[in-house]
């Protein structure tokens, strides 16, 4: 199980079945929708001096991974999950053949990273949330990976803690949406053996790539 615990790639028979998937998002309803990000102000983290922070991936993608927020490598690089966390979360994507730039588009909640990489406010996630749906919205994804309990509550409102709901669908529309543990929790917990949350996340990761699969047909 050596395979499962290091998150390697699997085998290229996994690998997408719809490389030249039809166009999903426009691209100038995502620009416009950056364009009017990066000019945000007046919002509850701007006073902090952090950047705002939007995407990396791929705008048409029918894969969307969401965070709770910036960290001082994503507001110094002015993208999303580039720190350890983001490594991590790199390897988790590509152990079931998801090519993060190409796959993926990858997000958070909050647009701006909070002071002191603090969690973010209840009010703070409420703010951007619209920002958040908005971005749903527009890249329209088939399925959604919300990593952590922010992130979790955020766009379901779900009071369960995370590790009770992690691993479960949730249906929103035509939208799968999972919770799964944050890289930065893993980082925490190395721990590789059977039943540990390395070990769920990689069960957890394996349903998400059978469910892509089958809705991207």
């Amino acid at each position: 199980m050596a395979l499962a615990y290091a998150f390697r790639p699997l085998s290229r028979s996994l690998a997408t079945r719809k490389e030249l998937a039809p166009i999903r998002a426009s691209f100038d309803a995502h620009a416009a929708f950056c364009e009017k990000l990066n000019r945000l102000s007046g919002d509850p983290l701007e006073a902090s001096g952090g950047r705002i922070v939007i995407f990396r991936g791929n705008s048409r993608a029918r894969l969307m991974v969401i965070g709770e927020a910036p960290g001082e490598d994503e507001d110094r690089l002015g993208v999303p999950y580039v720190g350890k966390a983001g490594q991590l979360l790199d390897k988790i994507l590509c152990s079931v053949n998801f090519d993060p730039e190409r796959d993926v588009y990858i997000t958070n909640v909050v647009k701006r990273r909070p002071p002191e990489n603090r969690d973010p406010l209840v009010k703070e996630m409420q703010f951007y949330k619209e920002f958040l749906l908005e971005e749903i919205n527009i890249v329209d994804p088939q399925v959604i990976v919300l990593t952590g309990r922010h992130a979790m509550r955020a766009v379901l409102d779900e009071a369960k803690g995370i590790t009770l709901v992690r691993g479960t669908w949730y249906q929103r529309e035509h939208r799968w949406i999972m919770p799964i543990f944050h890289p930065s929790y893993l980082l925490r917990n190395p721990d590789r053996r059977r039943g540990t949350p390395k070990w769920k996340t990689w069960e957890d990761i394996q349903e998400i790539r059978r469910k892509w699969e089958e809705l991207t047909e």
